[in-house]
């Protein structure tokens, strides 16, 4: 009893002493606050003595008695429960004693007792511990081997964490990590049956053994780790990336969900994991399924008898991915909504609207002003299949030349890219356009056949057909005398195969690149076809050819607007593949200085473009930071190549705006003429308004040409969304600049794409919500926008059919539900604002300020949908382009909802 007795009288000595108030007021008042905070209530009270009493008992010599107290104490932390914002009250009262039961555990001799002492350390070193000691950890290591989540959330976040210092540590210091090891395989079954998952994902990322995830992982919980770790794969720095996707991949297929396990492998470009997943998924719709993703992405599968059951089955699905299909689909969101009535350029233009000097200047039939309402059709009944000037059927019978007036409207080259026009018109539509196009393939005028060549790869560009046509009609043009032609050719063969790796167009325009008699235009247009067909393959026959022509050119001719393409078909050849390209890099080190520099630029921004990666941003803007002498032009590849690298996600995009704000206020003349391209590419058909204002400042730019970027720029991030405040921007524009005949095509051709298929078109290169890029989407921006970076030489002078590689990139903008035999089937979706809601506890919402719609419909960048029906069950969880919905079968009809 003494013990006890002793311990009271220590507690009431503590507690109550009378202060000596008469003496010192000051001194009073602070005991009267000690008083206050000793004011407990009496269970607390109670709580805090019997706690001490505890840390008496274990230091007693009695083994019996010190595991009594053990006992008793833990039991208590362990019961302890405490609001969010303050420390639980056992573990406050013990904080004191947090040094005497910490000297007393130094002297112990090993035991069970010692072990079980250690467990309580480690549980107060959670508060008391110095920052950077990781004495919870310590004592944990020293502890009993029990079950730690017993000890609370807390404590195993707080473990956690100090288990990723240490793992860094001792790999420094290269010691065994074993002892960790065996925690975290505690640790993180704790979190996922605890609904962390991204708190065992980071954990397995600090100790680098993301593997062990897989066995954890069960049904009710893949979703959440997988998006997870799908979202969390763009902030890794490679190749940590793959590895995290790599696991997304494994859990999707282990839980069979083959759609998202096959965006996984597209987006690692990993084309065994393509195959394997394809072969994996036996269910026939799913399959079909599949392949709409594969059409969309551009990834031309082959099928064989292990990927598909029947002769039968295959062809269907080969149907479907070469994306034969996708002109229907777009005629039929068309018709239900009611577009199907061709435009001309005046109902775009809007002249009425415009205050009268302009429309008294534009009563002249300039053959400029022509070329720009040939451009503006065409972009804006893309793929309707009937227009107003080129396919409709001419008045004058007389001639006998029907629909040809609008095409000799045109000027020498301009009549090229007029025909070229056609096959903009029927884009996707191979059967039907052919017959259109076919008449000009015979004509006695060399700019017209080029341009019905041009026609022929347009009309090819993302679908492919059986016959092969693009080919057949191509190929011997390529070595016909006259370049124009031979342009148009060589052009047409990059738009109809990119992406698609074809060797019979390798075989024939790689003696063109080679061949230094050839003019560099020629040579330049040959380059970019290849790095179009080949994008992203890193192939060497391709780098190898187009390297020996940078070589072999002399100075004046690498002097060249169109030296330029060159440059980029070779960088495509690496887009996206990272340090692939340090071999070709190096090479191009010692090509001739005046093409040197920009070469290396452009490739090191299409390697990593769509990577995120920070350091690469960085070197691309201290680039930017230097002051030239004139005529170096590797800066304005730089400043596109910060736009190529920052797209990758939401964060990066919008610092990268901000250091473009930045390069416009303090950058010279050339790095300004780019900005406002790269703003272009970064908010592609996403009209921002900081983004739209800023582009409308620079579009009354003093500099002409930074001006006409900036123009072109408004097109760009207002492509195919009808957006009506860009729409009066560019009215604006019109009338302001309608003595400046270039500045007035740059209007022009921005009002052409803002309406782009009559607002049913996007040229953004991300989609599956932000997920996969399209390397040839991003190929036809890449080729524009370098075309644009000399506006007065390509775009105004006599190569503005290069506004055509924007076909690469253009897809409708639709959501398509099908039923099980793909006809289209019209069911209610909700569209919205996407949220992000990745890692959030529970369920919360996807889309926010939703609106409800009967499918088809369509979808702006950054919406996303859901179904909002019961009664279907979608076989891809992103719904964009192609759905393909089944029956719910636990469906119950609600006699309300009839």
């Amino acid at each position: 009893m003494a013990p006890e007795n002793s311990k009271d009288s220590h507690a009431m000595d503590q507690d109550v002493q009378p202060p000596p108030s008469k003496l010192l007021p000051k001194e009073a008042k602070k005991k009267k606050e000690e008083k206050k905070d000793e004011d407990l209530s009496e269970e607390d009270l109670a709580l805090k003595q019997q706690l001490e009493l505890y840390v008496e008992r274990v230091q007693d010599g009695d083994p019996a008695i010190q595991k009594m107290a053990l006992e008793a104490m833990r039991q208590e932390i362990r019961t302890a429960t405490s609001s969010m914002t303050s420390v639980p009250k056992p573990l406050k009262f013990l904080r004191p004693h947090y040094g005497t039961l910490k000297s007393y555990y130094e002297k112990m001799v090993d035991s069970e007792l010692k072990r079980y002492l250690a467990d309580v350390i480690s549980v107060l070193a959670l508060t008391m511990s110095e920052d950077g000691d990781r004495e919870s950890l310590r004592f944990r290591l020293q502890g009993s081997i029990g079950d730690i989540g017993s000890w609370g959330h807390e404590y195993v976040r707080n473990l956690a964490g100090e288990i990723g210092n240490e793992f860094q540590q001792r790999q420094t210091d290269e010691q065994p990590v074993d002892d960790l090891m065996d925690l975290v395989k505690q640790i993180v079954p704790f979190h996922v049956k605890h609904n962390a998952e991204p708190e065992a994902v980071d954990l397995l990322m600090e100790v680098e053994n993301l593997e062990l995830l897989t066995q954890h992982i069960d049904k009710g919980n893949y979703k959440r780790t997988c998006s997870y770790l799908t979202s969390f794969a763009s902030y890794v720095p490679e190749p940590d990336d793959t590895l995290v996707l790599d696991i997304a991949y494994q859990l999707y297929c282990k839980f069979e969900k083959y759609p998202d396990a096959l965006r996984v492998a597209l987006r690692m470009d990993n084309t065994q994991y393509v195959k394997s997943t394809f072969a994996a998924c036996k269910d026939l719709l799913e399959k079909q399924q599949l392949c709409y993703i594969l059409a969309r992405q551009g990834v031309l599968l082959e099928l064989d008898e292990e990927l598909a059951d029947n002769d039968e089955q295959r062809e269907l699905l080969q149907e479907l991915i070469s994306n034969s299909k996708l002109s229907e689909g777009y005629l039929t969101l068309a018709r239900d909504l009611d577009v199907m009535e061709p435009k001309t350029p005046d109902d775009i233009y809007k002249a009425h609207l415009v205050d009268g000097r302009a429309s008294a200047g534009a009563s002249v039939d300039s053959a400029r002003q022509n070329l720009a309402a040939t451009f503006v059709n065409a972009f804006v009944n893309a793929g309707f299949v009937q227009d107003k000037l080129m396919t409709a059927p001419s008045m004058e019978s007389s001639t006998g030349s029907s629909s040809g007036s609008w095409l000799f409207k045109n000027k020498e080259h301009g009549k090229a890219s007029a025909a070229a026009s056609l096959g903009l018109i029927v884009l996707w539509d191979v059967d039907g356009g052919l017959a259109l196009v076919d008449k000009y393939l015979y004509s006695n005028d060399n700019h017209v056949v080029a341009g019905a060549l041009l026609a022929v790869g347009i009309m090819n560009c993302g679908v492919h057909n059986e016959c092969d046509p693009a080919y057949a009609l191509l190929f011997e043009s390529v070595n016909k005398e006259d370049p124009t032609i031979r342009i148009g050719a060589i052009m047409g063969l990059g738009l109809a195969y990119a992406g698609s790796q074809k060797e019979e167009v390798l075989d024939l325009l790689t003696p063109i690149v080679q061949d230094s008699k050839v003019g560099i235009e020629v040579a330049g247009f040959a380059a970019m076809a290849l790095g179009l067909v080949y994008v992203g393959s890193c192939n060497e026959d391709v780098a190898q050819s187009i390297v020996l022509a940078l070589m072999n050119r002399s100075e004046a001719e690498l002097g060249e607007p169109l030296a330029r393409f060159l440059c980029l078909g070779l960088s495509l050849l690496y887009l996206g593949k990272q340090d692939a390209v340090d071999a070709t890099m190096e090479v191009a080190k010692t090509f001739h200085e005046k093409i040197s520099k920009y070469c290396q630029v452009t490739l090191d921004s299409c390697a990593y473009a769509g990577t995120g990666n920070v350091l690469k941003v960085q070197a691309l803007l201290s680039l930017c930071a230097d002051h030239l002498e004139k005529g170096d032009s590797h800066q304005a590849p730089a400043v596109l190549g910060i736009a190529l690298v920052a797209m990758a996600e939401e964060l990066g995009l919008d610092m990268a705006i901000r250091s473009l704000e930045h390069l416009l206020q303090y950058g010279e003349q050339n790095i300004r003429r780019a900005v406002p391209l790269a703003l272009g590419i970064l908010s592609v058909s996403n009209p921002k308004i900081s983004v739209m204002d800023t582009l409308s400042r620079l579009s009354h730019d003093t500099d002409s040409e930074v001006a006409m970027a900036a123009t072109v720029s408004l097109g760009l991030i207002g492509a195919g969304t009808n957006n009506a405040r860009i729409a009066g921007m560019l009215r604006n524009l019109s009338s302001y600049y309608y003595k400046d005949p270039s500045l007035l095509f740059c209007v022009r051709i921005a009002q052409g794409l803002v309406h782009m298929g009559k607002g049913l078109m996007t040229l953004n290169p991300y989609h599956s919500d932000r997920f996969l890029l399209s390397n040839v989407a991003l190929a036809g921006l890449m080729s524009f926008l370098h075309g644009s970076l000399d506006m007065k030489s390509i775009i105004l002078g006599k190569y503005h059919y290069v506004l055509y590689f924007l076909v690469l990139a253009m897809q409708p903008r639709m959501l398509i539900t099908l039923d099980e035999n793909l006809k289209p089937l019209s069911v209610p979706v909700r569209v919205g604002q996407a949220v992000d809601v990745v890692g959030q506890a529970g369920r919360p919402k996807t889309i926010t300020g939703f609106q409800t719609h009967t499918t088809p419909v369509l979808l702006a960048t950054g919406d996303r949908a859901e179904l909002a029906t019961e009664k279907y069950i979608p076989l891809s969880s992103v719904l964009e382009g192609f759905v393909i919905l089944k029956l719910n079968p636990d469906y119950q009809q609600d006699h309300l909802s009839s």
